[in-house]
């Protein structure tokens, strides 16, 4: 079986967002190269297209492709701004979600969520604080299941959302003191009172 060929199918799946006379270069070898270059240690446009330079004629030989030369940066960068993150993070998942099927469980299943700060995130010309992001970790797979990003900086919510999401019932999750709160089941009905409910009264009891 070719390696990652289930990371190439789910990365087909994505939309173009190019114009027709830009695409030079097939969207879903592009980007798996791309994953493929971070993997091997690329930090930069640069040093992706490095590796896809100096792997061309072995990675079109195992994929399929048919890349006469690395793009430039402007046309890998422009292209990295135009996707819609969206799109790319189900890619993710939906491979994910196959390979941790696959996956041996000779006992419970097991997820850890941890939120963590992206390291070199912060941007100073616009001051926007650094991005926030919550995990899902599945041990017994070793595999990275979901990344969320916590705009609100609300990380218990996200972490409730990103369980509902990805439909982790019947599996034991694990998660930092952060969580660990007494009224966690009732804060999110505290939030949607009724209709001209009085500030400051008490909500409805359980």
């Amino acid at each position: 079986m070719v390696p990652f060929a289930g990371l190439l199918a789910a990365l087909e799946g994505i939309p173009d967002p190019r114009r027709r006379q830009g695409r030079r270069y097939p969207l879903a070898p592009l980007l798996l190269f791309s994953v493929l270059a971070v993997l091997a240690g690329a930090t930069s446009y640069r040093g992706i297209l490095t590796f896809i330079g100096v792997h061309r004629e072995r990675l079109n030989a195992v994929f399929g492709a048919r890349f006469r030369r690395a793009p430039a940066v402007n046309t890998l960068r422009g292209l990295f701004l135009a996707l819609e993150p969206a799109e790319l993070e189900a890619a993710f998942r939906e491979h994910a979600r196959a390979l941790a099927d696959g996956a041996p469980a000779p006992g419970p299943r097991v997820v850890a969520l941890d939120g963590k700060t992206l390291r070199r995130s912060f941007d100073h010309l616009n001051d926007e604080a650094a991005a926030h992001v919550l995990s899902a970790f599945a041990g017994e797979a070793a595999l990275i299941l979901a990344h969320q990003e916590i705009g609100d900086g609300d990380e218990v919510a996200a972490a409730q959302a990103l369980i509902r999401q990805l439909g982790l019932s019947g599996v034991l999750s694990t998660a930092d003191a952060l969580h660990c709160q007494k009224n966690l089941r009732l804060r999110d009905r505290d939030r949607q009172r009724a209709p001209g409910a009085g500030e400051g009264q008490p909500a409805a009891p359980a």
